[in-house]
């Protein structure tokens, strides 16, 4: 990890964050310098800001440049749980904690690895670092998900997701009790305005649409258990939606998602 810790003077007071950065530190390019700051990398007097944000003179600015994950991806021989698998598909259990490609902060110990040393023949299916991978689960949330061993496999199941013919389903356990039975939740989710690692439901107009259908299995003192079904576009952070959805409504954050 590259550390910089950088000092803005009188003359670029009042420039963009992103603009200013990318001029301050050449070898980044000013996409990877938007994507340092959405990652949380990228910190204004100790706090996150947006790429917008217009700097001020006197401001330190500390910058954490992750080493950039490798263009090709290395099978990983790590055990997965196999659910089902034929010729054309493999579905896996992903377990908590298990990072789904390679991004910042994770080059290796990633699902996409791991199905790409199970089975070799999904290096050229999909994305050059995603493998077969049709759709996602956060870090944190456990769940089956459904590999693509084909091309052929991953165009349809691709098209069956765009016209949700496919259904996902999820439980989760929320904090508090959530009052109605069932509930639909459609708003918009995007990065905190003011933490960019973390997600956030935003006003209307910013950020992707996400819709949270739920209803209630079981009540508890402090908790709810959900069955929950989103409604989205592939490749969007799901997980995202099963924590969100339910606190826009009752402000019940999810504590575990499944």
């Amino acid at each position: 990890m590259d550390l910089k810790r950088l000092t803005v003077d009188a003359s670029a007071a009042g420039s963009r964050l992103d603009r200013w950065l990318a001029e301050r530190v050449p070898e980044l390019s000013r996409a990877r310098v938007q994507a340092l700051i959405d990652d949380g990398h990228v910190r204004v007097d100790g706090r996150a800001r947006k790429a917008s944000h217009r700097v001020g003179r006197g401001e330190t600015v500390d910058v954490e440049i992750p080493p950039p994950a490798p263009e090709t991806l290395v099978p990983e021989p790590i055990a997965l749980t196999i659910v089902f698998e034929d010729d054309t598909v493999l579905v896996v259990d992903k377990p908590v904690g298990m990072v789904m490609h390679p991004g910042a902060g994770h080059a290796t110990g990633t699902l996409a690895a791991a199905v790409l040393a199970h089975a070799p023949a999904t290096a050229g299916v999909g994305g050059p670092r995603r493998p077969g991978v049709v759709h996602r689960l956060d870090k944190d949330t456990s769940g089956l998900l459904v590999i693509a061993k084909t091309a052929a496999a991953y165009e349809s199941l691709t098209a069956q997701l765009v016209a949700r013919t496919v259904t996902r389903r999820y439980r989760a356990i929320v904090h508090g009790r959530v009052t109605a039975a069932s509930g639909v939740v459609d708003t918009p989710i995007g990065r905190h305005p003011r933490d960019r690692v973390r997600m956030a439901v935003l006003p209307r107009g910013r950020g992707k649409r996400a819709v949270t259908r739920f209803e209630v299995l079981e009540r508890f003192r402090h908790f709810t258990d959900l069955a929950v079904r989103l409604d989205r576009a592939p490749g969007d952070p799901e997980a995202d939606g099963i924590r969100l959805g339910p606190a826009a409504t009752d402000g019940a954050p999810s504590v575990s998602s499944e």
